[in-house]
């Protein structure tokens, strides 16, 4: 029995590293490859990639694997405890779910990482924390901005800001930019990310908000924006994913909709903007990073991605750079600065060193508080700039 499981978690490692399309770099997760370089006596280090390659969130999945990638390409190596480890990235697709995320834990559980990265999704990084936390894994998580994702697990760290921070930007930018008194709300019916987002809009929101929910698998929101016109909202707030944020503009740009569509972290996709281009739709981002504020960073990746159709490929066909991408890659840096301050490859050695690790990335300076979220208190808003298909910057702002 035991030997059918490990061929069945061999051949789902397979597929997850087929779909999340990983470059030479970063493939060296196969049994063949570690024996390989066990046979070389070179020393290894696993890092865990839990992240959808698949489902409605597989195409932010990917972008946040692109900037683990990328780095794993720049920095393959790190020294823990006075010796050299090559680094390898170990996938498992947890196909954006909730109900498929405990499984895709397990998975990297079985698979002997150190700690793990991810997720992209709330829903899914709660539902496979307490994975994590029964094995002893620390999981530092990217772009996972509800609160419940390290509310009562020691185990699950972040990088990225919160909701209830990116809920208040955001109506504050509704108020200061439109000084609009009424918003209309939509979000997936059951979406940890999307309703909480939602909530904390509305609190924060001086003003009538209406609210609805669509079920999953929702293909016509011609009723929801029918609605927020009818209703006279001044601004719609829709933080959802990029696959049911790309039908959203694209019909409210049929519709000649004019009334500003305000969107989450998740809506920073070029997919997304390209559903704008060309149209007049007003649409205006919360997120982690704007292209610029790196230009190294910004260089190497656009010329890494151009080298590999795969990345490129993985990026959504242009090299337009994912907030979510430099966040992936300021993650990869922060877990080796954990294996470094463990002196270890043990996991209980590098959960216990990460609390006290600070980084300053590409998205700027990382630390975190005493249950594990970042200490961070600014995030960009971009503005959709539809003629030229790019992403402009509108304004940095704060909760306050």
């Amino acid at each position: 029995m035991k030997k059918l499981v490990s061929i069945m978690l061999a051949l789902a490692m397979s597929m997850s590293l087929a779909a999340c399309g990983a470059d030479s770099s970063s493939d060296a997760s196969s049994d063949s490859q570690s024996s390989s370089d066990a046979a070389s006596g070179e020393k290894v280090v696993k890092i865990g990639v839990f992240e959808p390659a698949t489902g409605d969130s597989g195409a932010g999945g990917k972008q946040e694997m692109l900037g683990m990638q990328y780095a794993n390409h720049m920095t393959p190596t790190v020294d823990i405890g006075g010796e050299t480890y090559k680094v390898e990235l170990v996938y498992a697709d947890n196909g954006s779910d909730s109900a498929k995320a405990p499984t895709a834990a397990s998975e990297l559980v079985s698979k002997d990482v150190s700690l793990v990265l991810g997720t992209y999704g709330s829903s899914s990084a709660i539902a496979g924390g307490p994975i994590f936390g029964e094995a002893g894994l620390a999981a530092i998580g990217v772009t996972c901005t509800n609160p419940n994702v390290t509310a009562g697990n020691d185990y699950y760290f972040r990088i990225c800001f919160l909701d209830p921070f990116q809920g208040t930007v955001l109506a504050n930018f509704a108020q200061d930019k439109f000084s609009a008194k009424k918003a209309y709300c939509l979000g997936e019916l059951g979406n940890d990310y999307d309703q909480g987002l939602v909530k904390y809009f509305t609190d924060a929101f001086d003003g009538e908000v209406i609210t609805d929910a669509f079920p999953t698998n929702t293909s016509d929101f011609s009723t929801y924006l029918a609605k927020a016109k009818d209703q006279g909202a001044e601004v719609i707030f829709c933080p959802v994913s990029i696959a049911y944020a790309t039908q959203i503009i694209k019909l409210a740009a049929s519709m000649g909709l004019e009334i500003p569509i305000l969107g989450s972290d998740t809506l920073d996709s070029n997919k997304v903007l390209e559903a704008a281009a060309g149209s007049d739709v007003q649409l205006y981002v919360s997120t982690f990073y704007q292209e610029g504020g790196s230009p190294e960073f910004d260089d190497g990746i656009k010329a890494w991605m151009n080298e590999d159709s795969t990345a490129m490929t993985n990026n959504g066909g242009n090299d337009t750079i994912a907030a979510v991408t430099a966040m992936g890659y300021d993650a990869y840096y922060v877990a080796l600065e954990a294996l470094k301050a463990a002196g270890s490859t043990d996991p209980a050695a590098v959960k216990a060193a990460l609390p006290g690790v600070t980084y300053t990335g590409v998205t700027g300076d990382i630390a975190f508080d005493d249950i594990g979220d970042a200490i961070r208190d600014t995030a960009y808003i971009k503005v959709a700039d539809t003629a030229n298909n790019a992403w402009a910057l509108e304004t940095m702002q704060k909760a306050g």
